[in-house]
């Protein structure tokens, strides 16, 4: 079975939004454009570098796709332009015509349901890059099963955020982590079961706390 793992770039109050540059996505009047830009480090440069050295597929949102393709065909012929721009990409989208990128392969409208026998075959892990839209679908699907989250030491107080309320609650474990010289927290989590809850109430409750649970619900 292949994997879908997603790289994303987070804000500190958890917006994925337009992290490259201004003009990248203004929709919602979205003006915070480029926020990731004024903290990479030659170390960042090098550890995105490492991860696309592995093998991998990509697998975009039509929005994510359309800015790739509209800069990796035409940043060059450094291993990384050369490994984005002949791997194979999948893309979800409703409009499959325009993907001349070479190796793009459309997903149709019902990504999630396209991708399952993708993911039954043999080949590379599948990477999700940005894709904000794809990416809540296949988080309340319960279909990403690693997240390597960029949380950089800024806040946009609006944007579109990486965990919708759609997402499917879920447990993660911390498999990696390390820190950069500008402040960004590189961490890796993978999937891990259901969430377990658990109380620090006393046990029994007091008489306090059970006349607050009383008012509680009854809607107080």
């Amino acid at each position: 079975m292949r994997r879908i793992t997603a790289t994303v770039f987070l804000t500190l109050d958890g917006v994925m939004q337009a992290p490259g540059g201004p003009e990248e996505d203004q929709e919602g009047g979205f003006a915070h454009g480029g926020w990731s830009v004024p903290h990479w480090t030659d170390a960042m440069m090098a550890e995105i570098n490492r991860r696309f050295a592995e093998p991998l597929e990509l697998l975009l949102g039509r929005r994510t796709y359309e800015i790739f393709a509209a800069h990796w065909p035409h940043a060059g012929d450094d291993v990384l332009a050369l490994k984005i721009n002949t791997v194979t990409k999948y893309v979800a989208t409703s409009r499959p015509e325009g993907l001349d990128w070479q190796n793009s392969v459309s997903l149709g409208e019902d990504a999630a349901c396209a991708l399952k026998p993708v993911l039954a075959s043999e080949g590379p892990d599948l990477l999700l890059q940005g894709s904000s839209v794809l990416a809540q679908t296949l988080l309340a699907q319960d279909m990403i099963d690693e997240l390597s989250l960029w949380t950089f030491p800024v806040s946009t107080g609006s944007g579109k955020r990486f965990f919708g309320s759609g997402a499917m609650p879920a447990s993660f474990r911390l498999v990696e982590v390390s820190r950069s010289e500008s402040g960004v927290l590189m961490t890796t989590y993978r999937r891990a079961g259901e969430i377990v809850t658990g109380s620090f109430a006393i046990d029994p409750p007091s008489a306090a706390e059970l006349a607050r649970r009383q008012v509680h619900a009854a809607g107080g």
